[in-house]
């Protein structure tokens, strides 16, 4: 097969979806998918199968076989090489470039060139591309960081909801959006706790952005220190050489007016979304160059 008839699909698997989408060579779209969670390093096999499986429905859509496609993947939970070693073994396509989504979103956001982004989702990570060296902060997952995210927001305000139960602190329409959900009474909070996922904690993100807008205490606290730790991830990719930013992800449009005042003067447009970015990352691999995304 020439260049010019190869085919491309771009995944963007994230902690709360899977995003598929095919292009030829020449950038048409030829079919997009929508999947569930696939973080892998949430649950690999689960996410194999997501990825799979939107792959899949995309390229039926398409007309093409799976077996036909040169794929680049850029998935959540990818923190080594070997653990994008491992989901490649387990592909079905033609070719596959496997690397992180943040590595897939910069590429996408600046159509392969130099800059940074950082990601406010269900998780949260700063990252940039500087004359060919990475550079990454945040990403440690929700056990350990993911500050500013909406899971970070949400399980803040469980945290709270948490706090009046006990009589602590006094009850805002935040908490009696969130108990509605969660539970109002200690069994029934504990118990919707133990189970919870990051993307269970992140859905209630909505709802704390639109209760500070309208004056509520406790949900303006928690996005004033959110949107302080985004700046923060902001400021360390500038110090390191990144001289735009790009901000993305679901929280991306609530998110800056609330910024430092450097971040928002870094800030611009992404070029193009982690789906493109992933599928510019298989045209490289197969010696073409950026252009074809939208």
């Amino acid at each position: 097969m020439t260049s010019k008839h190869l085919l491309f699909l771009g995944i963007d698997g994230g902690g709360s979806r899977c995003r598929a989408r095919i292009r030829d060579a020449g950038g048409a779209l030829l079919g997009e998918a929508l999947g569930g969670p696939s973080n892998i390093y949430q649950d690999f096999e689960a996410a194999l199968a997501t990825i799979i499986t939107t792959s899949r429905e995309a390229a039926a859509k398409a007309g093409v076989k799976l077996e036909e496609l040169h794929a680049g993947l850029g998935i959540a939970g990818i923190v080594s090489s070997d653990g994008g070693a491992a989901l490649k073994a387990r592909l079905p396509f033609a070719s596959a470039v496997v690397d992180s989504d943040a590595v897939a979103a910069c590429v996408g956001a600046f159509g392969g060139r130099d800059g940074g982004i950082v990601i406010a989702g269900t998780g949260s990570i700063g990252f940039s591309i500087v004359e060919g060296a990475r550079y990454m902060v945040g990403g440690w997952g929700f056990a350990l960081g993911d500050h500013g995210s909406g899971a970070w927001i949400g399980h803040h305000a469980t945290r709270r909801a948490a706090l009046v139960i006990d009589g602590l602190l006094q009850p805002t329409p935040l908490i009696e959006r969130v108990m509605q959900i969660a539970g109002s009474t200690r069994v029934t909070l504990s118990r919707w706790s133990e189970n919870a996922k990051p993307r269970d904690f992140a859905q209630f993100a909505p709802a704390v952005f639109e209760c500070a807008a309208k004056g509520d205490v406790i949900a303006m606290t928690i996005v004033i220190e959110g949107s302080s730790a985004i700046s923060n991830l902001g400021r360390a990719l500038l110090a390191r050489g990144a001289r735009r930013l790009c901000l993305l992800g679901g929280l991306s449009g609530v998110y800056p007016q609330y910024l430092d005042a450097d971040m928002r003067r870094a800030l611009q447009p992404p070029a193009a979304d982690a789906v493109d970015g992933a599928i510019m990352m298989a045209r490289k691999a197969q010696g073409l160059p950026s252009t074809g995304a939208a």
